[in-house]
């Protein structure tokens, strides 16, 4: 046998392990191959070929095992029990940026299913080699990178702290200063993930100068990306006051009002969330907010959506109006109260309503006024039906109850209360007769029995 037949069957042999693992990365894009491939044993035929003599076969094999573990947990645990991960990890270090990229992708989608298999990922030494890839030349590679610390970062405080520990936080902030535009929604969203579990992780991305950086980028043209960064500024602004101060004090009002009347419904969404984070703290940054114009761009955003997207606007309205009275009032000029009684009418989703329920009861609580101003909507029937109703959910029910409690204690619009005397059950009721007491029989108003919503036994 010559020696161009004995290299013949070994180029073979390569032609054919290429062709296996561009056909089982192809097939793993399709859902209904998955069993198959798996039952087929594909997991222990792909580990070997991760330390292939050809690149070319490493990176494929590396994307058909990432793109398998991506499909679900069972063969991300597949992917972990076969010690493919010290392989994988190794190679990130060593090898090319093409499989770097790839490595990389497989350590995000063994990652995500949950915190025991991102534990995993932690304990096989990975995140040391994915801090030092968000230092690479090549974009793409820091962009799987920050992807992979994101999606562990995610699941909880001590995954986390751990990402934090190797030393990611600084070198994400570098990463949104990216002129590309993918990297930056990345490590926006990585950043994001890191903040959201305590003060001291949000704390965290602060000192490394992330508000600056991440406030500037709110008036991107790209929507994808102003998602990620409003997410980043709220997952900071909702732990404490002084981290919701940093962010204000970033000068992003008015400029992230422009956001409420963005095409893109999710940056709508964000933009109405960030809001919401800052003013639930104190009566100060909701009146920041109110000078800003924030409250009426709010109750336009929830008028021109529907849904989940209402949600934090409608929460962001509840906090303002829970301050003060004169916070309260601002709601009411900006015709706030309507609008919540359309969400309360229009909505089908009962957690909605709950939200709505509670924010006019927020706005109405405050002094005969307030409470006018919300029963002239016609909203307190629309209340009790759905306290009455036996088709509402006990949060709803329960919002409901405490809403027109609230209203009633503080209503003396009478024409407002009449529908009440026939159609409210007793625990209602009393608080109904209680006001109708303090309007007709003002000179017994200070008497303890008017007081708790019933009648005085002068009557």
């Amino acid at each position: 046998m010559s020696q161009r037949q004995v290299l013949q069957v070994f180029e073979q042999y390569q032609k054919a392990r290429t062709h296996f693992v561009q056909m089982v990365a192809e097939l793993a894009t399709r859902p209904q191959n998955i069993e198959t491939l798996q039952n087929a044993g594909v997991m222990s035929l792909l580990r070997p070929l991760l330390l292939d003599v050809v690149p070319t076969i490493q990176q494929t094999a590396a994307l058909a095992l990432g793109r398998l573990a991506n499909y679900n947990d069972d063969l991300a645990e597949a992917v972990v029990k076969g010690d493919i991960l010290p392989q994988l990890v190794y190679s990130l270090a060593e090898q090319n940026r093409f499989y770097k990229k790839a490595a990389a992708f497989v350590l995000r989608a063994v990652g995500k299913h949950s915190p025991q298999l991102a534990q995993a990922i932690v304990d096989c030494g990975a995140l040391d080699t994915l801090v030092i890839c968000l230092e690479d030349f090549d974009p793409g590679v820091k962009e799987a990178a920050a992807w992979a610390l994101g999606y562990i970062a995610r699941h909880n405080a001590e995954l986390s702290q751990a990402v934090v520990d190797a030393g990611a936080v600084p070198l994400l902030v570098l990463c949104i200063q990216e002129p590309e535009v993918a990297l930056k929604r990345i490590a926006a969203s990585a950043l994001s993930d890191i903040s959201k579990h305590s003060p001291e992780l949000a704390q965290t991305v602060v000192d490394a100068g992330a508000i600056a950086h991440l406030a500037q980028m709110i008036l991107n043209p790209d929507a994808k990306l102003k998602r990620q960064i409003l997410s980043a500024l709220s997952q900071i602004a909702k732990h404490s006051v002084d981290l919701a101060e940093m962010v204000v004090e970033a000068e992003i009002f008015p400029v992230v009002l422009t956001c409420l009347k963005d095409k893109d419904e999710y940056v709508k969404k964000n933009a109405s969330t960030l809001i919401r984070e800052i003013a639930k703290h104190t009566p100060e940054l909701s009146q920041l907010i109110v000078n800003a114009g924030g409250v009426a761009a709010v109750i336009d955003c929830i008028g021109s959506c529907k849904g989940n997207i209402r949600l934090p606007g409608i929460m962001m309205l509840g906090y303002v109006a829970a301050h003060s009275e004169n916070l309260a009032m601002a709601v009411i000029i900006s015709k706030g109260v309507p609008q919540l009684s359309l969400c309360l009418s229009e909505e089908p989703e009962d957690h909605i309503k709950a939200a709505a329920a509670w924010a006019l009861g927020q706005i109405g609580r405050h002094t005969p006024e307030h409470a006018r101003a919300v029963a002239v909507t016609n909203t307190l029937p629309v209340l009790l039906s759905l306290y009455m109703s036996t088709e509402s959910s006990e949060d709803l029910q329960v919002k409901s109850k405490k809403a027109i409690k609230s209203i009633l204690q503080k209503c003396t619009y009478l024409p407002a209360l009449e529908p009440f005397l026939y159609d409210a059950p007793p625990n209602i009721l009393k608080h109904v007769v209680g006001q109708f007491s303090k309007v007709l029989f003002p000179w017994i108003f200070r008497d303890p029995s008017a007081e708790s919503g019933q009648l005085p036994t002068t009557c």
